[in-house]
């Protein structure tokens, strides 16, 4: 039997036949990127190849990179091997990346949610033989609310903190989840702050054509007196930083899948949980392996034992793959 397309190394997923590899930990020469997460594409790489959307913030946070963009859709030969990227619709840009050979195809997702978010190219299933999945939330706790129902009860929050006379400090990681919410704030609650790092990748995408709300910069000089009735967007880190003490009296919440998750509420001590994330539930999951068609499920990241062992009873052909995958939520927990 021929060695399969994909193999996984120590340095990360590998294709010998067209030798490269993707999202790698270790430094390669070659290396295709489904995304801007620190976890998924690293400094050190010979050469990248990740979509046109994904470059500029790719560049922000890693550097003078040797950079090449691909559209979704577009086919590239790669050493004889047939390479695309497909909307992963985890954050703006984010791909799954498809490998085709002599009729055998696979399908390295990266991170992925197949809810449509209203910013991300909205994810799109990719027929293949071997579909390899993250599992950050695979077990069945985890089914999230629709994004309307969250944005009504954030809204409701920051507006009982303004009237109360409080700043509502609000925790979201910097790519992806705080432009998410930024889009289902509603202004005329008040003016929205936001932490240095999240309004330099604020500036990326929207120089990219994302519509986002007007925001204001909190940089280390900024007066919370002149900004009434406001929301404090900031990483989870900075939250509870002497940065987010100048601005008073306040209530913090955090925006995360794992607020779904009653003890790590209590042990981060926020005011308020939103149970909202960027990577898909149990019930989408399922649903986009399904989509698939895949003979061959290899999992990675997350709950990788129970989520294996549940599609091995389901009748597909599951298994855990060990990765250096990590990901902003499970992080944060």
């Amino acid at each position: 039997m021929a060695d399969p397309l994909l193999t996984f190394t120590e340095q990360g997923i590998y294709c010998a036949r067209g030798d490269f590899y993707i999202d790698p930990w270790r430094p390669v020469d070659r290396a295709l990127i489904t995304h801007g997460h620190a976890d998924h594409a690293r400094w050190g790489m010979g050469r990248y190849l990740a979509t046109d959307l994904a470059a500029p913030v790719m560049r922000h946070r890693l550097g003078d990179i040797p950079l090449e963009t691909i559209g979704y859709g577009e086919v590239r030969d790669i050493g004889g091997v047939s390479v695309s990227f497909h909307p992963a619709g985890h954050v703006p840009g984010s791909a799954q990346i498809r490998v085709e050979h002599g009729g055998e195809v696979w399908v390295a997702s990266g991170d992925y949610k197949v809810v449509d978010d209203g910013l991300s190219t909205p994810f799109e299933p990719v027929p293949c033989h071997h579909f390899i999945t993250e599992s950050t939330f695979g077990l069945p706790v985890f089914r999230w609310k629709p994004q309307a129902e969250v944005a009504a009860d954030l809204n409701a929050w920051w507006a009982a903190c303004a009237d109360a006379g409080q700043t509502a400090v609000l925790g979201a990681y910097a790519l992806g989840k705080a432009q998410r919410l930024l889009s289902m704030l509603d202004p005329a609650i008040g003016p929205i702050l936001c932490h240095t790092a999240i309004e330099n990748t604020n500036a990326i995408l929207r120089a990219q054509g994302l519509r986002l709300p007007d925001t204001v910069h909190a940089t280390a000089d900024v007066d919370p007196k002149a900004h009434p009735r406001a929301l404090l967007m900031a990483p989870p880190s900075a939250t509870d930083s002497k940065w987010a003490a100048k601005f008073g009296a306040r209530q913090t919440g955090f925006a995360s899948g794992w607020m779904a998750l009653r003890g790590i509420r209590r042990r981060r001590a926020q005011d308020r949980g939103f149970v909202i994330s960027d990577h898909a539930d149990w019930t989408g999951l399922l649903w986009a392996i399904e989509q698939t068609g895949a003979e061959n499920i290899y999992v990675t990241h997350g709950y990788t034992e129970i989520f294996t062992r549940y599609l091995n009873s389901a009748g597909w052909n599951a298994e855990v793959i060990p990765t250096q995958f990590g990901s902003e939520e499970e992080d944060a927990a």
